[in-house]
């Protein structure tokens, strides 16, 4: 039996769901059956969570910042609150089950502000010091820049590296990572590029998008999703 994985979509203004190819091809291609999941049925996690082995948090818009004690930053883009509180929900709930979550670029983000952490709205315009091109201006199977992975860290196991490079499409990122949570990549100038579990089986986030480079062939990637449908 192949796994069923549960993939959430990107919301635009709660009213119109939307979701790459790539995504779904990345979970077939390593041996999984993918299920897109709707915003809108949060008081019926616990069912959702009963009938998937994993759960993709996938990238999208920004995250709404009173979640974590902030009002909105000048920067702010397009907010999707029904998804935000749908994709806590599901963390949540997916934490507790001890479930495979494998969240990439915007899931990063609502990874850590599920379990109480926090990031920045714009980081370009919220840290001080000289900062990489996030956002880059190439196709999405380009590898822009390099990430250092933490030693002995889940990612690095994976990964077989201890730097290697990656695509880059984001203007907020993780700031304070809370437990169970550690960080186990950065980027050269500092920013936090993935964050995982210290206390459950398979909980990875990535900031970067694995998920085109996983189709296009790119073997750190495809180990990535390989490693998470083993898990799940």
């Amino acid at each position: 039996m192949k796994p069923i994985i549960g993939i959430t979509s990107h919301v635009e203004l709660d009213y119109k769901h939307s979701l790459s190819n790539d995504y779904v091809q990345a979970i077939i291609l390593a041996g999984g059956i993918p299920v897109i999941l709707p915003i809108g049925v949060d008081p019926d996690v616990a069912q959702l969570v009963d009938k998937i082995d994993g759960l993709v948090v996938t990238g999208g818009g920004d995250i709404d910042p009173t979640l974590f004690g902030e009002e909105p930053h000048p920067n702010l883009g397009m907010i999707s609150p029904g998804r935000d509180s749908f994709e806590i929900a599901m963390i949540e709930k997916m934490l507790a089950a001890n479930k495979p979550i494998l969240a990439i670029c915007r899931g990063i983000q609502i990874l850590n502000i599920a379990v109480g952490g926090d990031m920045y709205q714009d980081i370009y315009s919220q840290i001080d010091e000289p900062l990489l091109q996030h956002a880059q201006k190439a196709n999405r199977t380009h590898l822009s820049h390099y990430v250092t992975t933490t030693e002995n860290s889940l990612l690095e196991r994976i990964t077989g590296k201890s730097k290697f490079k990656i695509n880059s499409f984001h203007h907020q990122a993780v700031r304070n990572v809370p437990k169970p949570l550690v960080v186990s990549a950065h980027a050269s100038d500092g920013i936090i590029e993935a964050i995982e579990s210290v206390e459950h089986t398979f909980v990875l986030g990535v900031q970067w998008h694995p998920e085109p480079l996983a189709v296009d062939g790119d073997a750190i990637s495809k180990q990535i999703f390989s490693r998470f449908l083993q898990s799940c």
